[in-house]
């Protein structure tokens, strides 16, 4: 089969705004203002206010939001922080930058999200990370108050990594206003993402967001007085910002296309080998369809052979990245361990059609 159902597709995803955003790199690159221009100061005030915070600090990626934002709160050397290990090594690599040591937490069974269960037992046995790192992995919230809740009654503080959630909604409270600081991702894939890198931290604490904007640059206090260590260049471009601006208002439309495929594949598939993700709400913004499997590589090539591309979400844990040199040999996530060899993600992004995603179901039950 010569066309194949993409898990996404970028070129589709923009297609409808291309010409727009090309009238606004053609303003930026006149305006002669190119970065921590009035379009950042914009954008940061407009997404802060989507997220329902007070505060919004753009920066270069994602990771940058994660690492700045540890900093923020006051991580650094010798200071353990809480971590699922099944996102990539985003959190844990953030967590290694500012010198701390990831504890890891293993996740819940069905869902991939941070076990609350698991951090009570942490913590219980005498674990005290100086933070928490709660993500909304797939695009669903994890147990989040509940955590918040944990964490706050013994001091620790939590960020939230919201790279895969941006406008889940529980409560009347979105993603990204829960814990003490969280961080976002705006690469090109995500609900919310730009024509390239970009991210932001946001918080409703005037301080931690202000110790953030100077950390973003070099740690300034004033022009050149460098006031804070671990500052660096980490600055969202003026180009980006505007097309993000853009973007925004099309946000909560993507995000229930999303919730409609995933709904589709949740009611369509029936293959008693295939685990299917529950039926998702507000709280899920479906960035990533994924189904469990023990036929994982069968499953993949039957797919491929029937037009379905996949991808695997994530296939190593942190704790068994090479780049640790068997540091977390000891460690044990039994869910977490048994999700990397099961998990498999499916096409879900909000310009598929209702005829792809029934061929992506039909073609799961056939397996």
């Amino acid at each position: 089969m010569t066309t194949q159902i993409p898990v996404n597709s970028l070129s589709r995803h923009i297609a409808p705004l291309q010409e727009q955003l090309g009238a606004i790199a053609t303003q930026i690159i006149a305006s002669g203002y190119y970065v921590l221009g009035p379009n950042v100061k914009a954008f940061e005030q407009e997404f802060a206010a989507y997220c329902g915070a007070a505060h919004c600090v753009s920066v270069a990626n994602g990771t940058d939001a994660l690492e700045l934002s540890l900093r923020a709160l006051g991580v650094g050397e010798g200071d353990t922080v809480g971590v699922v290990a099944n996102a990539a090594m985003y959190g844990t690599s953030a967590v290694l930058a500012c010198g701390g040591t990831p504890l890891f937490i293993d996740t819940e069974a069905t869902t991939g999200v941070m076990s609350l269960a698991a951090l009570q037992a942490a913590l219980d046995a005498g674990a005290a990370p100086k933070a928490v790192i709660v993500t909304h992995l797939y695009g669903q919230l994890a147990d989040i108050e509940a955590i918040v809740a944990l964490c706050h009654s013994r001091g620790i503080k939590v960020l939230e990594d919201c790279a895969q959630s941006h406008g889940a909604t529980r409560n009347q409270t979105r993603a990204g206003s829960f814990g003490d600081i969280a961080s976002f991702s705006f690469y090109p894939t995500k609900n919310l993402g730009a024509l390239g890198d970009g991210g932001a931290i946001v918080s409703n604490d005037a301080a931690l967001a202000q110790t953030a904007a100077q950390l973003r640059q070099y740690g300034w206090s004033a022009k050149y007085t460098n006031s804070l260590r671990g500052g660096r260049n980490s600055r969202l471009d003026e180009i980006q910002a505007a097309m993000l601006r853009a973007m925004l208002p099309h946000l909560d439309a993507w995000n229930a296309r999303r919730r409609e495929i995933a709904n589709r594949y949740a009611a369509g598939i029936h293959n008693p080998r295939i685990q299917v993700s529950a039926a998702v709400g507000e709280d899920n913004v479906a960035h990533l369809y994924v189904v469990r499997t023990d036929a994982r590589d069968a499953l993949r090539t039957h797919l491929q052979d029937a037009g379905v591309q996949t991808e695997i979400h994530y296939p190593l844990c942190d704790h068994r990245q090479p780049c640790h040199g068997g540091a977390f040999d000891a460690v044990q996530l039994p869910a977490t361990e048994a999700d990397a060899l099961r998990v498999l993600t499916l096409p879900c992004f909000p310009e598929l059609t209702d005829e792809e995603a029934d061929q992506v179901i039909a073609a799961c039950n056939r397996f």
